[in-house]
């Protein structure tokens, strides 16, 4: 739910011209966007995005149209104008909050849309339908598709996601604090088929979920604000994973950390043969949570499928260096990962293993890891979550960390080996293309890492 390139010339202006957004966060600083969507069609990626227009000391969300920015590089956005507004449902009252597009088996454009109804209720679902992906879009059904009428729907429908799979099944799927839901779409993507359902397994669902499909199995990213991933008030993103589409899920971790606004909202897509993090914030200037930016970074899989900690580039709050380096050891054990020690995880303890870990098991004495990147970094940080399983991979006696200066290693320092917490280390910042903890484990036991971070 929820939610300008440099200055334009007087001519520009005068003439109504629009100039492509430059690359770097926001998409846009024209105006404030929110509650990203995502799609591809042919080669050009098209981001559909709320409008925030509260003032500068606005404390509620104004939104009343939204917006369509296209790119052919993911770098460089054209705002394509408001290709959809509340006044084209003649049914609708307000709020003009997330909404989603997909392309139906017809070839035309179903957009769908929370907004407030005029009769009994809060949110409703509508949906719009274009003949391209800009439109014109025109109310499809001139009604709610979902609204609180609807059998075992949410007492706050928002957020929809729609998502067809490889046999042409539609899938949508919406909700908010009251909990996800999910319905079957007929090929005319405007009426439901079934019954609404409730999927199982979605840990700490608040808002905004995203579906996707990739290599067989389903992802399902969404809105959360437990203690556990973020401050009080803001919110993350986690994912989970599903051989069907309508679950059951498993939780597999937070994908995208709270950002500098209150909300958070994914979209996730794949383009040019690269994945992408879409979502917003507040770092726009005149920014707030009422008045957000939509900005996109990469994402990276793990080999086992699940998803690294997007590092946001541009107004967020991560910057692991880790995340974009490549790992190397001079030992792993066949059951342990070493990839999970750069998967953005933050532990429960050091017997947590819930996301992998990294052990040497049966080796002893002094054993390494590495981070490698093909340019240098700017590095003053470094922490390290130590992995304790209680039988033969215990704490290390000690270990060091050391930069790699062009020709040789170089000491660092010292690092902590204390359990249950990462153990940091701040120190004058260097420049290189490698970076290694060398762990020195106790007498009769070898070492094992759940995380190792690296930032700025």
């Amino acid at each position: 739910m929820k939610r300008r390139l440099a200055l334009l010339t007087p001519l520009l202006l005068l003439l109504g011209l629009t100039l492509p957004a430059q690359a770097a966060a926001p998409i846009t600083t024209q105006i404030y966007t929110a509650d990203p969507a995502a799609l591809v069609v042919g080669d050009t990626l098209y981001l559909y995005t709320g409008h925030d227009e509260a003032s500068s000391t606005g404390q509620n969300f104004v939104m009343r149209d939204w917006h369509v920015y296209s790119s052919t590089d993911a770098a460089t956005f054209t705002d394509q104008g408001a290709r959809l507004a509340i006044s084209n449902f003649s049914w609708a009252g307000l709020d003009a909050w997330a909404s989603e597009v997909e392309r139906g088996a017809d070839g035309r454009y179903y957009w769908y849309v929370s907004v407030n109804g005029n009769g009994p209720g809060w949110m409703n679902i509508g949906v719009a339908v274009g003949n391209s992906p800009t439109g014109p879009f025109t109310d499809a059904i001139g009604g709610p598709l979902i609204s609180d009428s609807t059998p075992n729907s949410s007492p706050l429908n928002i957020d929809p996601t729609v998502f067809t799979d490889d046999d042409g099944q539609v899938y949508m799927y919406w909700g908010s604090y009251y909990g996800l839901r999910a319905v079957r779409l007929n090929a005319n993507m405007t009426s439901t088929q079934g019954s609404v359902v409730t999927p199982q397994g979605v840990s700490n669902f608040w808002e905004a979920p995203w579906m996707f499909k990739r290599n067989g199995t389903y992802y399902l990213a969404y809105a959360a604000n437990d203690s556990g991933c973020a401050t009080p008030g803001y919110a993350c993103v986690r994912y989970a994973t599903a051989s069907n589409p309508l679950g059951p899920w498993t939780h597999r971790g937070v994908v995208l950390d709270m950002v500098s606004s209150t909300t958070n909202h994914p979209a996730i897509i794949e383009y040019k043969g690269q994945w992408y993090m879409v979502y917003h914030n507040a770092a726009a200037p005149g920014g707030g949570n009422f008045r957000r930016s939509v900005t996109l970074d990469k994402l990276y899989f793990n080999a086992d499928g699940t998803m690294q900690k997007v590092v946001q580039t541009s107004g967020g709050t991560s910057s692991n260096l880790a995340l974009s380096a490549t790992a190397s050891t001079s030992y792993v054990s066949s059951w342990e990962t070493l990839n999970a020690v750069k998967d953005g995880f933050t532990p429960t303890s050091s017997a947590d293993r819930s996301h992998g870990v990294y052990g040497n098991w049966n080796q002893q004495g002094t054993q390494w890891v590495e981070y490698r990147w093909p340019t240098a970094q700017n590095i003053s940080k470094s922490a390290a979550y130590w992995f304790d399983d209680n039988q033969g991979i215990d704490l290390p006696a000690s270990c060091q960390l050391q930069y790699w200066n062009g020709s040789s290693y170089v000491n660092i320092g010292s690092c902590g080996v204390t359990a249950d917490q990462f153990n940091t280390m701040t120190f004058p910042q260097i420049s290189t293309t490698r970076l290694r903890l060398n762990m020195t484990s106790r007498a009769g036991f070898s070492t094992g890492m759940i995380e190792w971070t690296v930032g700025v």
